[in-house]
C-alpha cells in the first residue's frame, strides 16, 4: 500500500500506471471506513488494474459546521481496514489545502435541478461542494472509473450529471447499497449511534421494504401519507423527508408512469445523528 499526501507524488505514480496501459480506479471516500467502502473497493478491484482510494473530510459540503467537527477521522484505522485488499492499493490523503490551493470554497455548479430536491433542498451548498471535490480528484488521480455507492443515489445522480456537462472523461460506476444484518444501510454516521440505537433505525428500512411493496398497490401521496404516519409512532426517529422520485429527474412524482424507474428516498434524525436511505421501487 502506498499513501501519498501530495497530488504531485501521486501524480507521479499514475503517470507510471497510465505509461503501461493500465486502467486505473477511484473510490472517493470521507475516511471514518466500513464495509460498505470496502464493497467499493473491491467492486473497483474487479473492473480496474489498479485503484486509488482518496481519504478526505470534504469542509466544502457540510453546511453544519457541528456536523463538520464531529465527522469521525482516524487515518490509521482506514489504512488497517485497507490492508486486506487483493490488489496494492494507493491511497490519496491530502489535507485541505492541498487539494484545494489558497482558496477553499466551493465552485457553482448547476446540475439542471438535480441538486434542489431533497439533500439539495435541507443541506443548502452541500451538493456544490461535492461536485467540486468530485472534479477536484478527478483532475489530480485522472481516473478511468470511479466508484459510489448507491445509498447516496442523488449524489451518485449529480456526479453523472457533472462529468457530463463539464466533459469529464470518468466513467461513474453505482454499486449496490451495503446494509447491517437488521437492514440499516450502512454509514460512517452509524458509529454514533449505540448498538440499541443501531437496532431501532433499522425501522427505516423495514418501512422502505413495506414502500416497496405497496407501490404496486397504492398511489403515490397515499403511501406518502402513511409513511408519515409510520414516522411519527416511531418516537426514536424525526423524519425529515421521504419521497417517491423518477430516478432521471429526481422529482418528486404525483402519479406512476410506464416506461419510468422510482425510488423512494427518506431522511430522519435519531438525536442528532442524520440517517439517509433509498429503495428501487421497480427495476
Amino acid at each position: 500500500m502506498q499513501v501519498f499526501k501530495e497530488k504531485a507524488t501521486l501524480q507521479k505514480a499514475v503517470r507510471a500506471i497510465k505509461s503501461k496501459g493500465k486502467s486505473l480506479g477511484l473510490v472517493p471516500t470521507m475516511g471514518a471506513l466500513h464495509k460498505g467502502h470496502i464493497s467499493l473497493v473491491e467492486n473497483a478491484e474487479k473492473d480496474c488494474d489498479e485503484v486509488v482510494v482518496s481519504i478526505f473530510v470534504n469542509p466544502t459540503q457540510f453546511d453544519n459546521p457541528e456536523d463538520l467537527k464531529k465527522y469521525p477521522r482516524s487515518l490509521e484505522n482506514d489504512l488497517k481496514l485497507l490492508k486486506d485488499s487483493q490488489k496494492e492499493l494507493i491511497i490519496f490523503a491530502p489535507n485541505p489545502e492541498e487539494l484545494y490551493g489558497d482558496k477553499i470554497a466551493s465552485e457553482q455548479f448547476d446540475f439542471e435541478g438535480l441538486e434542489k430536491v431533497m439533500e439539495g433542498k435541507y443541506r443548502t451548498g452541500h451538493f456544490d461542494g461535492v461536485g467540486t471535490v468530485v472534479k477536484l480528484l478527478f483532475e489530480a488521480v485522472k481516473p478511468d472509473r470511479a466508484f459510489f455507492g448507491e445509498k447516496d443515489f442523488q449524489q451518485l445522480q449529480i456526479i453523472r450529471k457533472l462529468t457530463q456537462k463539464a466533459g469529464l472523461p470518468v466513467e461513474i460506476v453505482g454499486c449496490p447499497i451495503l446494509r447491517e444484518e437488521n437492514g440499516l444501510a450502512r454509514s460512517s454516521r452509524n458509529e454514533r449511534l449505540s448498538t440499541e440505537e443501531r437496532e431501532k433505525a433499522a425501522f427505516i428500512y423495514e418501512t422502505l421494504l413495506k414502500v416497496k411493496r405497496l407501490f404496486g398497490i397504492k398511489s403515490a401521496a397515499s403511501i406518502n401519507s402513511w409513511v408519515e404516519k409510520e414516522f411519527k409512532k416511531c418516537s426514536f426517529l424525526k423524519l425529515e423527508y421521504f419521497e417517491i422520485a423518477d430516478i432521471q429527474t429526481l422529482k418528486k412524482i404525483n402519479k406512476k408512469e410506464k416506461g419510468h424507474k422510482y425510488r423512494a428516498f427518506v431522511a430522519a434524525y435519531a438525536g442528532d445523528v442524520r440517517l439517509i436511505d433509498n429503495m428501487a421501487l421497480n427495476n
